[in-house]
């Protein structure tokens, strides 16, 4: 071997030595890294590894603290936080404003023609053509005409504030403070009481039903709602949504044009197990033909029927759309015993005189309006307020 080669293998062996040294020196004085721990199960541990198996990571660490390392474990979700809807007495009166400005002209229009000095029969009829402009329909109006000309025959005056007193005892008559407008059905001591929902589509139904499940939460009321109307498809989740709102459950399919009648039975059901004071049935609100309609409706009816009978139902009713909704009124009488009107929109372009004119045409009394789109802009109707809106301004 020759001298050369015998030199270069001492320097590479002094280098490797050297090298060792190093690196022996750094580890020895480097802290080892303290592991994450936490309480784990066996089958928690990488495969091939035992509960006892980490010795040296355990004797690394067994004096790096007294304590052991707190794991602070995920804060449960908390709970949704629920809406508290307004509560219900003196909502119509909160909402007058609203009502008052819609139908401003109606009022001044009015009160302007009775204040005259002569009264003729031109003004008559022109006092007539205000009120049927106002959707009073024909026959209340020549009642309410037919009235005032005896009051201001027999009394004479043309004190505003008399003609204004007169009006409105007048029109008091006419919406009549005697009909039965309870929108809560009386309890029962074994069965929630069963409210079934019906109008056409477009009318803001599902939505005033989702208003409606507020008023009666407000009135401390336990409910439950029932997507009947399967053959629109955002329907059922519309309503969850607002039924999730307030804390109220809502029975749904998960099937896309379902029978309506099925849900219905299964909300009605689910009522009964759960105890809960009240169940809201959504309907389908399709009007292309009556027959099928009334068939569908019937249907439902007969099969909730096999489970509690049906307490109330209420038809909701758009109040813009004026005299071309007593004929959607009139069909959904036809099918169904309607017991009571909700009347929604009564705000912006409606005439206050519809409501007179539903309750002449179908014999049932007007129990809740809507005036506005707040989630809490539906109120139990008061004869009293509505005319005393109609009337300000």
């Amino acid at each position: 071997m020759s001298d050369s080669l015998i030199l270069t293998i001492i320097i590479v062996a002094v280098v490797a030595v050297v090298a060792i040294g190093v690196i022996a020196f750094v580890t020895k004085g480097r802290k080892p890294k303290t592991p994450y721990t936490s309480e784990r199960d066996a089958d928690d541990l990488p495969t091939g590894q035992s509960a006892e198996g980490d010795t040296d990571a355990a004797a690394d660490t067994a004096g790096a603290s007294d304590a052991p390392i707190a794991v602070q474990e995920p804060a449960a979700p908390a709970a949704p936080q629920l809406d508290v809807p307004e509560p219900v007495q003196g909502r119509l009166a909160r909402l007058r404003a609203r009502l008052t400005k819609s139908n401003n002209m109606f009022s001044k229009g009015l009160l302007a023609l009775l204040s005259q000095d002569s009264i003729d029969e031109d003004v008559w009829e022109e006092i007539e053509e205000n009120l049927l402009m106002a959707d009073l329909g024909t026959e209340p109006a020549l009642e309410l005409v037919d009235a005032l000309r005896e009051r201001v025959k027999i009394e004479g005056s043309k004190d505003p504030a008399r003609v204004k007193a007169m009006l409105r005892e007048e029109l008091l008559k006419l919406v009549d403070p005697s009909l039965d407008r309870s929108y809560l059905p009386e309890p029962h001591p074994d069965r929630p009481s069963i409210i079934m929902v019906v109008g056409v589509n477009g009318v803001g139904k599902t939505t005033t039903i989702g208003k409606m499940a507020r008023v009666l939460v407000a009135e401390d009321k336990d409910v439950l709602l029932g997507a009947a109307d399967t053959f629109r498809a955002a329907a059922a989740e519309q309503l969850a949504t607002w039924g999730d709102r307030v804390g109220v459950p809502t029975v749904r399919s998960e099937i896309d044009g379902a029978d309506p009648a099925s849900v219905a039975f299964e909300a009605v059901s689910a009522g009964i197990d759960q105890e809960v004071d009240i169940v809201m049935i959504d309907t389908a609100g399709r009007l292309q033909n009556k027959v099928g309609l009334m068939d569908e409706l019937g249907k439902i009816k007969r099969v909730v029927e096999k489970k509690a009978t049906i307490d109330e139902v209420l038809l909701v009713l758009d109040a813009t759309t004026g005299q071309n909704g007593l004929q959607q009124a009139k069909v959904f009488s036809e099918v169904v015993n309607v017991s009571g009107i909700v009347l929604t929109k009564l705000d912006g372009t409606a005439k206050g005189g519809i409501v007179v004119a539903i309750q002449r045409q179908l014999g049932v009394p007007v129990k809740l309006v809507g005036l506005g789109e707040g989630p809490d802009d539906l109120a139990p109707f008061n004869p009293e307020d509505f005319v005393d809106a109609l009337l300000e301004g």
